[in-house]
C-alpha cells in the first residue's frame, strides 16, 4: 500500500441516506453493567463509548463521574437495557470504547504545530456502525487528521466499526464533542472553513468556486435526515454532489468518499503548480 502523501484535504458533508440499520448487539467483552461495575469503569482509564441509564433512576456518583469524564448519559426505558443484557444490570449499562478519544483543541494545536493544513471530518448523527467504519477507512486513506462525533446520537465505536474500518480507526484521531454547534464555532475561530455537503445546496461540488484546498472541516449528515438545521445555519459554505440518475441520494459513506477525494484532487493540483 502506498504512502499517504500529502495532505490534509477538505471535504463536504452529505445527508439523506436510507437503509435499514442493523441492530447492534454488543459482545460481553464490550459491555459493563451494574452500578458498582460501571462506577469502577468510570474511575478507571478505560473510555466509555455509550452510557445508558434507566429513565427515572438517580445515582449521583455515576452522574458526577460521567460529567467529569465528558460521558453523556443516555436515558432509556428499562426494556432497552433488557435487550442489551438479560443479566441484572441494576438500571445502568455502559459500552467500552474501542478507541482512545482525544481533545479537539489538542488535535488542532498539533496540526498547526506540524505545519500541516487542517483537514477534519465532522459526522452529525451517523448511527450505522458499518457506515461509520467505512467512512473512517476512507478518511484515513485521504489524509483526514481527525473525525469528530457528537456525544449523543452517534454510532458505537465497537468491534464491528473497527472491523469495517479495516484498522483505520487505529490510525486516525477521534474526538467526541458534547455540542457540534460549539465545535463548528471553535473551528471557525481557529481559521478553519466549515463546509456542509447537502442536496439542499445550490452550489455544485465541482464548480470552480468550490475551494477545498485550505484549512477545512467537512460535515456529513445523518442517514435519516441529513445535517441538523442549526449546523447548516452556522457553516461557511454548502455544496452538493450532482446526482444524474433516478435515485435521489447516495449512501453517506459513498458520499463522504466522493467529497474527500475531490479535496484530494484539488490539493494535488495546487501542490503541483
Amino acid at each position: 500500500m502506498e504512502n499517504r502523501r500529502n495532505p490534509r484535504v477538505n471535504r463536504p458533508s452529505q445527508h439523506k441516506h436510507y437503509a435499514n440499520k442493523p441492530q447492534y448487539s454488543p459482545g460481553p467483552d464490550e459491555m459493563v453493567f451494574g452500578i458498582q461495575s460501571v462506577l469502577e469503569t468510570l474511575r478507571s482509564d478505560q473510555q466509555i463509548d455509550k452510557l445508558y441509564m434507566e429513565k427515572g433512576l438517580s445515582n449521583p456518583d455515576i452522574q458526577n463521574l460521567a460529567f467529569q469524564n465528558r460521558v453523556t448519559i443516555q436515558r432509556v426505558p428499562v426494556e432497552r437495557l433488557d435487550r442489551l443484557t438479560r443479566k441484572n444490570h441494576q438500571g445502568v449499562v455502559c459500552l467500552i470504547a474501542q478507541v482512545q478519544y482525544v481533545k479537539l483543541s489538542n488535535v488542532v494545536a498539533d496540526v498547526f504545530e506540524r505545519g500541516e493544513v487542517p483537514f477534519f471530518l465532522l459526522l452529525d448523527r451517523i448511527t450505522d456502525v458499518r457506515n461509520f467504519g467505512a467512512i473512517a477507512r476512507t478518511a484515513e486513506c485521504t489524509g483526514v487528521q481527525c473525525i469528530v462525533i457528537p456525544g449523543r446520537g452517534a454510532a458505537a465505536i465497537n468491534s464491528d466499526a473497527m472491523k469495517t474500518s479495516s484498522g483505520a480507526l487505529n490510525h486516525i484521531s477521534v474526538c467526541r464533542e458534547p455540542d457540534l454547534t460549539e465545535t463548528v464555532k471553535y473551528l471557525q475561530a481557529s481559521g478553519i472553513q466549515v463546509i456542509a455537503c447537502t442536496e439542499k445546496s445550490s452550489r455544485d461540488l465541482y464548480e470552480r468556486t468550490t475551494d477545498l484546498t485550505g484549512p477545512l472541516a467537512v460535515i456529513m449528515g445523518s442517514e435519516e435526515d441529513g445535517i441538523s438545521p442549526e449546523l447548516l445555519r452556522l457553516v461557511d459554505n454548502h455544496v452538493k454532489i450532482p446526482l444524474l440518475g433516478a435515485v435521489g441520494s447516495l449512501n453517506v459513506s459513498v458520499a463522504t468518499g466522493v467529497v474527500l477525494y475531490e479535496a484530494v484532487r484539488q490539493r494535488s493540483l495546487k501542490t503541483g503548480e
